[in-house]
């Protein structure tokens, strides 16, 4: 990627990303601040009990910028031992890839970790965005339409994750044309905080995959936990998309339960309108997990990546 093309593609993930951010975490969801890390102990002791807590206790961890500590409850302790290992050797990445455009994430950081990376965002930005609220717009109508059209054709989604996730495109899209994108102002913050938050991370976006085998899951998603954290920080201080209050609506009961199997209701209200999804959860060992999470890390570990792409496993 040439040098002006960095910032161009870096402003673009930046204006888009409020609403890729939505499509993974909807069944599980992402951070807020409210509690410190816990050790491992006490997250073991708050595995899934119910059904129900399968959602719960992702939630809570989530609420807490918890990476390291989502990923210890969200599969079974030799599941998770097994990833850790395989983070050592570069054969996984679990769960990076639950995020949107996880195989993006070293090239954003490279943008944002050059130097003096916050002004060549928003020159380029000044160059295609700002005023051009009808440009940006269009593109906002367009990715909606199309990511509707393409929802319906995929044969990997479910007829349920399907109707979740159209739910969240045409509530993602009002909150875009709502938002104020095209403002240069929050833009500086926005790529300002993101810009910093990249570099303390520790992790160099150029060579992110070495890094993260020498860090290990564990660092690794506690390094990354703080940037996610400052990006959807940013998205509701600056653009009014507040994720935290949709974690927070989200309300979970039990569809249906037969033995080890299940599935959950979640209602939560996304960007002002209420979203409704079932998700499928499986017991192991006594605890309830994500049976989408659990399949897509032992997946991983053969080195193959999910089926299907983050957002369709999230409904």
């Amino acid at each position: 990627m040439t040098a002006q093309a960095r910032p161009r593609t870096a402003t673009r993930w930046a204006l888009l990303l409020g609403i890729a951010l939505a499509l993974p975490w909807l069944s599980a969801c992402r951070p807020a601040a409210e509690t410190a890390s816990v050790d491992a102990a006490g997250l073991r002791n708050a595995a899934a009990e119910r059904p129900i807590d399968a959602i719960h206790v992702l939630r809570d961890r989530l609420l807490a910028r918890d990476g390291a500590g989502f990923a210890r409850v969200a599969l079974p302790p030799g599941l998770h031992a097994q990833v850790e290992t395989a983070w050592r050797s570069g054969r996984s990445t679990w769960p990076l890839q639950e995020l949107p455009l996880d195989g993006d994430i070293p090239r954003m950081l490279t943008a944002l970790q050059e130097p003096d990376a916050a002004k060549g965002l928003m020159t380029s930005f000044r160059s295609q965005f700002a005023g051009a609220d009808g440009d940006i717009d269009q593109a906002v109508r367009t990715l909606v339409v199309f990511g509707r059209g393409y929802l319906q054709k995929d044969p990997d989604y479910s007829e349920e994750q399907r109707k979740h996730i159209d739910q969240v495109m045409l509530a993602l899209g009002d909150w875009a044309l709502a938002a104020p994108l095209s403002d240069p102002v929050r833009a500086q913050h926005l790529f300002s905080a993101l810009a910093a938050t990249a570099t303390r991370t520790g992790v160099d976006g150029r060579r992110a995959n070495a890094d993260f085998a020498r860090l290990g899951m564990t660092a690794s998603l506690g390094r990354l936990s703080r940037f996610y954290g400052t990006l959807l920080t940013q998205m509701r201080l600056q653009y009014g998309l507040d994720f935290d209050a949709s974690l927070r609506s989200l309300h979970v009961s039990l569809a249906q339960q037969t033995g080890d199997t299940a599935r959950l209701r979640l209602d939560y209200v996304l960007a002002g309108r209420p979203i409704t999804a079932i998700v499928p959860v499986v017991r192991i060992d006594g605890h309830w997990y994500l049976a989408d999470y659990v399949n897509d890390a032992r997946r991983s570990l053969a080195g193959h990546s999910a089926a299907t792409p983050a957002a369709g496993r999230k409904s």
